[in-house]
């Protein structure tokens, strides 16, 4: 990727709203080139989208656990992905390496809550869970160094 490129895509990341104006005043370019080479980026698959941060505390969701799930059969089909996807607080679902087969990154309202899901992770995956419970995020949705291989 260009230098120019990760410029956009490091100003992006790190505010997803600016307008082509301010990118074009950061980069150097006109507003109709980076607005091309934008375009050229969410087409390659490099910028996948844009998102709202949501507070979660303010949405009442303020308890964040990491739960790790592995097969109670380690010969059935490996399809947790698919039969949790109906969750809606499984934010995220990451395929790991060791003992685990996958972590699950889930927000809830309270203790009573995720103990509900977990039980309704069990079920519907046919796994055995380890739970994390998140006590502070001190930092989270970082921008990436896009230059830290480079000379």
């Amino acid at each position: 990727m260009e230098e120019i490129d990760r410029r956009i895509v490091t100003l992006l990341a790190a505010d997803g709203r600016m307008s082509f104006t301010d990118l074009a005043k950061e980069t150097g370019l006109s507003v109709s080139a980076v607005h091309q080479r934008v375009r050229r980026l969410e087409k390659r698959g490099v910028i996948r989208g844009y998102a709202a941060l949501i507070d979660h505390d303010a949405i009442g969701l303020p308890l964040t656990a990491f739960v790790s799930i592995k097969p109670i059969d380690p010969s059935a089909a490996d399809d947790a992905p698919e039969r949790l996807q109906y969750l809606t607080a499984v934010e995220a679902c990451h395929s790991v390496a060791g003992d685990e087969s996958y972590i699950l990154k889930v927000r809830v309202e309270s203790p009573i809550a995720l103990e509900h899901l977990l039980q309704q992770i069990r079920a519907a995956a046919n796994v055995s869970t380890r739970t994390t419970i998140v006590l502070s995020t001190p930092f989270e949705h970082r921008t990436p160094d896009l230059n830290a291989d480079q000379p």
